[in-house]
């Protein structure tokens, strides 16, 4: 069993008060997380062991990169459900996705071809980490339009919006949940990142908390840091996140 060494000194990441972790790419073999269903169960594991008990995966839909569909994504969770079961292991766990804004998303939306949603309709959608995407407001809007309720992967991460919430704030009045990253919260992706992240929660504009996670290193982060209980820690009293509602 896949375990961390914490010593005395360190304080005990414990996030069972999140439950669902809506946002990880552990499907063996489809996009830039796990390559294999060993990785894939080492990594849930890893993730019990920090008290998460649920896991909607989302594997990147990104054309230039990832091809993916109903059926790669099926197939990857098929696959590795049966590695659980041969080692004996509860999964409870679910896939939708993880949506580029790009040419290929428009032209589903144009299509009107079923997105991949969890909990009541909410689709994961990510921008680009070099601009805003095209029209942005429009796809958000046109999404809405189709029932869907689009949640922003981590908007902490998009280094040239800057640092001021005021873009966030217009982003989530337009009825648009913002999800955080836990890692953004260790100072993994940098102080900006952190210190935005902490500026969201305070200012009660985050629904949602997800790991994020492709790797060991993402998880090593989590569970060895010093900081990510007590940065959680306002948005849990918050009474803001919906994690354990889907």
């Amino acid at each position: 069993m896949f375990s961390f060494f914490r010593s005395k000194s360190k304080p005990t990441v414990d996030l069972s008060a999140i439950g669902t972790d809506m946002h990880s790419h552990l499907l063996p073999g489809i996009d830039d997380g796990s390559p294999d269903t060993n990785t894939s169960l080492q990594l849930i594991k890893g993730l019990q062991e920090l008290g998460l008990n649920k896991f909607i995966t989302t594997p990147h839909i990104l054309w230039d990169l990832y091809r993916n569909n109903s059926e790669t994504i099926g197939e990857a969770q098929s696959q590795l459900k049966k590695a659980a079961g041969e080692e004996q292991l509860k999964l409870p766990l679910t896939a939708a996705a993880e949506y580029m804004m790009d040419d290929h998303f428009t032209s589903l939306l144009s299509r009107k071809e079923p997105l991949r949603t969890f909990g009541p309709n909410y689709v994961l959608v990510e921008f680009s980490f070099v601009s805003l995407p095209f029209e942005w407001k429009k796809i958000l809007f046109d999404m809405q339009i189709q029932g869907y309720q689009p949640v922003l992967a981590h908007p902490e991460r998009y280094s040239y919006m800057g640092t001021s919430i005021a873009p966030f704030r217009e982003i989530a009045d337009m009825g648009i949940l913002l999800q955080v990253n836990l890692n953004s919260l260790t100072g993994y992706y940098g102080k900006p990142a952190q210190s935005l992240a902490q500026a969201l929660i305070k200012n009660k504009l985050v629904s949602f908390v997800g790991t994020d996670c492709h790797h060991q290193r993402h998880l090593d982060a989590m569970g060895q840091s010093a900081q990510l209980m007590q940065n959680l820690q306002p948005l849990l009293d918050s009474g803001m996140l919906l994690n354990g509602r889907i």
